[in-house]
């Protein structure tokens, strides 16, 4: 998709509008959901007895779950608009934390993480496609702010999660996280843009480009939101199991992961207009590098957590700059190019942490966190092709 929008500064509409409002709220509910199920992944992992191979099976199972419904959802959006397809699919959301809370075994676990991790993906690709057309009838750049609501929301939701945990109980927090996520979307409602259909969107999809630059952005934007979706599905585990950490500050890693993200994504248009999408990548990617090492080799879960921070600022701005650079790759459709580095950059995300999982059975999370850092140093190596970022807006987890 190609967020870009260049217009005259007098045809922009103000800073904040209805629709801008309401794509904020569902990138916030979408972020929110998601950093509860955060905390709530060591308790799933003992109350069916899965040992961390088996765990990362069931993650493997989430991030199919999302893989099978984006495609499904992006064809959608091209016969109905964005709006009505973001509004099922964030409903279909609403349930799945009570379904996981409340799963008796692994079958109806595998079967909820499932639905869990398609509804999650396919309202992702709907709300960036909402994102996209706020942008347009804008006239304005939205996206890093609308990336930076959804890593508020995960602040919030694995910040609180841990705590709510403790005092409520694993029903409770599900049940409090269920409403708060339904008042996210009754507010934003209302407001969603109601866009056109794109009858095009699907064409383009199916072409895939026979040149090699789209393809190493991939790369970039996968070798990023591997350590992002490590942070999230292992993070919680690490500091219990292996740091000793209270359930309470078990779920701060991510939340400290998430404030740092969060910041940075609010700034990341200025940071990145003042040095440029190079520059401003080897910086982030140091940071990653320098956030992962410390994880791996913290002593104590606080250093630990210090990491995670440090990891946020980091992969915060990696991937914006990622898809940036792919709705502006010469000689290509923006939509073209940003669907191969989406499709590569999610499956990281997704699918990487699971094999995680295998490899920490063996060797423990403290190991893999140190090794994370060579996929980063891939990015580095091939941080000049940033310089196709500078001037278009783009975004990403």
């Amino acid at each position: 998709m190609d967020s870009h929008v260049s217009a005259p500064a007098g045809a922009r509409s103000g800073f904040v509008t209805r629709s801008r409002a309401a794509v904020s709220l569902l990138f916030l509910m979408n972020g929110f959901v998601v950093g509860c199920w955060a905390p709530k992944i060591p308790d799933f992992a003992e109350r069916l007895a899965l040992s961390k191979f088996e765990l990362g099976l069931m993650i493997l199972i989430f991030g199919v779950g999302s893989l099978v419904m984006m495609p499904i959802a992006g064809a959608q959006i091209a016969k109905h608009g964005s709006r009505i397809v973001v509004q099922v699919l964030a409903a279909c959301v609403l349930p799945l934390l009570l379904a996981l809370t409340l799963a008796p075994n692994v079958i109806t676990g595998a079967i909820a993480l499932f639905l869990f991790g398609g509804f999650i993906g396919a309202m992702d690709v709907a709300m960036n496609a909402n994102a996209v057309s706020v942008e347009k009838s804008m006239r304005r750049a939205i996206m890093s702010s609308c990336h930076a609501f959804w890593s508020l929301g995960g602040l919030i939701g694995s910040g609180l999660g841990g705590i709510v945990i403790s005092k409520l109980g694993i029903l409770g927090h599900a049940q409090l996280a269920t409403v708060l996520a339904a008042i996210f979307l009754a507010l934003a409602w209302p407001m969603i843009l109601a866009d056109p259909p794109h009858p095009d969107a699907k064409k383009e999809k199916t072409r895939l480009p026979m040149v090699p630059l789209p393809w190493l952005l991939g790369l970039m934007a996968l070798f990023s939101m591997v350590p992002e979706g490590a942070v999230l599905d292992w993070g919680a585990l690490y500091l219990r199991q292996e740091m000793g950490a209270s359930v309470a500050l078990s779920g701060l890693g991510f939340a400290a992961f998430s404030a740092t993200m969060a910041i940075m994504r609010f700034a990341g248009d200025v940071v990145r207009d003042r040095l440029g999408g190079v520059k401003t990548l080897r910086i982030c990617t140091l940071f990653a590098i320098v956030g992962m090492l410390l994880a791996g080799l913290a002593p104590n879960a606080e250093l630990a957590i210090l990491g995670f921070a440090f990891c946020g600022i980091g992969i915060s701005n990696m991937v914006p700059i990622a898809f940036s650079a792919a709705g502006n790759i010469p000689g290509l459709k923006p939509g073209i190019g940003i669907s191969v580095v989406t499709t590569m950059g999610y499956s990281g995300m997704l699918v990487a942490p699971s094999l995680i999982g295998f490899v920490a059975e063996h060797i423990g999370f403290a190991v893999v966190f140190m090794a994370l850092p060579v996929l980063l140093l891939v990015v580095l190596l091939f941080s000049k092709l940033a310089h196709y970022a500078d001037g278009v807006s783009g975004g990403g987890h």
